[in-house]
């Protein structure tokens, strides 16, 4: 027979070597036990020399196919069962080959933060208390705004002063301010306690935001002087730096146009609606960058179990971007109804006073006027925004109902309604009880829990790495 010739080849190797030879030909379900156990016995017999490597002594296909072709061919079938049989030797372990997909997945990621699952945490957490803070320092400028704080400070210093610290401090504190068309028209009769009341709002926003300034910016010089930081992380904390420092500025541009006289006599002094729309807007712009780029450290793969899955989020993620840019526009548009103090000219709902649409919604020119500067336009405006919104985010999860998506996925959508739900209903009791700061500020700490829900929605539905795409079942295991 075949196989005795060849035994009768190699049989002055080592008579070992012929019995791991012939039990390998003739027991394939035991290959694995036997070779481990050949390898302790005789070096000259381990696994790695029997399939890979030429033994000493075993001559080679040329010389073998000089002297016999017979032989030769019976050892070219030799190796070709030898090939045939390593892919039942990578079958033996589940375990095994799962945990080499994995390897290979997480190989495939272009990782936010090096140095290991100790980096990454921390630096998780870094970002979320950054995001944390500012989400404070926007809840904290509408409760400035609803007290009328904002321009109780005459002066601006990028790198802060201290606060007045004896009674010859504060009036003179006092006497800058008197000299404002603030005091002038509006608080002329104040009393030293009540300016002490908002100079102290204005001076914890501005220290709150500097403040966020120096927590940001001395973890973000250690992480990256310990190398835990991509370059590409790097340059997007970068430019989160540099917006937060322009905030700043931002925020004394809008300021200063409260200092300003009014143009006409009967009006009342405050901010530009143009320039605290844009605070606004830089505020969450901050914010979005940090808690999409926490998420990303944190969760580098969205949730997928299965193609089907992945199928199901891209269309939600088709329907979620506009969404989330529409519930960005209305937020926005609110900015407009404070800096018009729009939200206190009809106080009525769902009409506006005795109609539906007031008379005068078109009586400025130029006609984008009527838009952003028009009390009545600029909240019919929020209300239509707002319903449509309500609306949008209520036919998403109506037609994520019959998808196979991810359960977190779902789970998401529904408290993305339920806010929604909620943040509607806080708008109508700000409006119907005349603004009061306390729902006021809610109603603006609303607009921005959901704004985080869409960019978590969004964050989660993101397609994932192809190599994790690779090692996807077609239907998820139930």
């Amino acid at each position: 027979m075949l196989e005795t010739r060849l035994i009768s080849i190699i049989r002055n190797n080592s008579k070992a070597f012929l019995h791991q030879a012939s039990s390998s030909l003739f027991s394939k379900t035991r290959v694995s036990s036997s070779l481990s156990r050949v390898s302790n016995e005789s070096p000259l017999l381990k696994p790695s020399r029997f399939f890979h490597s030429k033994p000493a002594n075993v001559p080679s296909a040329s010389s073998i196919s000089s002297k016999n072709p017979i032989i030769y061919n019976g050892f070219t079938s030799f190796l070709k069962f030898h090939k045939g049989f390593q892919p039942s030797i990578r079958k033996v372990s589940t375990a095994t080959a799962t945990a080499t997909v994995c390897k290979e997945n997480s190989e495939g990621l272009k990782f936010l933060v090096t140095a290991g699952p100790h980096a990454k945490k921390a630096i998780g957490i870094w970002l979320f208390a950054s995001a944390a803070w500012v989400f404070s320092m926007v809840v904290l400028g509408g409760v400035t705004r609803l007290t009328r704080s904002g321009l109780s400070m005459t002066e601006w210093k990028f790198t802060g002063s201290l606060p007045p610290l004896s009674e010859e401090d504060w009036l003179t504190e006092f006497e800058k301010y008197k000299q404002s068309p603030e005091f002038k028209r509006i608080n002329k009769g104040m009393h030293m306690d009540d300016f002490k009341f908002i100079y102290w709002m204005e001076y914890a926003h501005r220290m709150w935001g500097r403040a966020l300034g120096i927590m940001f910016v001395l973890p973000f010089g250690y992480f990256l002087r310990k190398g835990y930081i991509t370059p590409q992380l790097g340059l997007r904390l970068s430019g989160l730096v540099a917006l937060g420092a322009g905030q700043g500025l931002i925020g004394w541009w809008m300021v200063k146009s409260g200092l300003e006289e009014p143009t006409s006599e009967y009006s009342e002094p405050r901010v530009s609606p143009y320039r605290l729309a844009t605070h606004l807007t830089s505020a969450f712009v901050i914010y979005c960058g940090l808690f999409w780029t926490a998420l990303s450290v944190v969760m580098p793969e969205p949730p997928a179990e299965s193609v089907a899955w992945v199928n199901g989020a891209a269309k939600v993620k088709r329907l979620a971007i506009p969404i989330s840019i529409l519930v960005g526009v209305t937020a926005i548009s609110g900015a407009f109804v404070a800096g018009n103090d729009a939200g206190r000219a009809f106080n009525t709902f769902p009409k506006m006073g005795d109609t539906w649409i007031p008379d005068d919604i078109f009586s400025m020119k130029p006609l984008m006027r009527n838009f952003f500067e028009n009390t009545s336009t600029v909240q019919l405006d929020h209300r239509i925004l707002a319903s449509a919104t309500l609306v949008s985010i209520g036919g998403l999860w109506l037609a994520t109902k019959k998808l196979d998506i991810h359960p977190a996925v779902r789970s998401l959508i529904g408290s993305t309604l339920g806010m929604a739900a909620l943040q509607v209903t806080l708008g109508i009791s700000t409006l119907l009880s005349y603004v009061p700061v306390g729902l006021g500020s809610a109603h603006q700490a609303g607009a921005l829990t959901l704004l985080t829900l869409m960019i978590l929605l969004n964050h989660t539905v993101r397609r994932p790495s192809l190599s994790l795409l690779k090692s996807l079942p077609s239907v998820a295991r139930t």
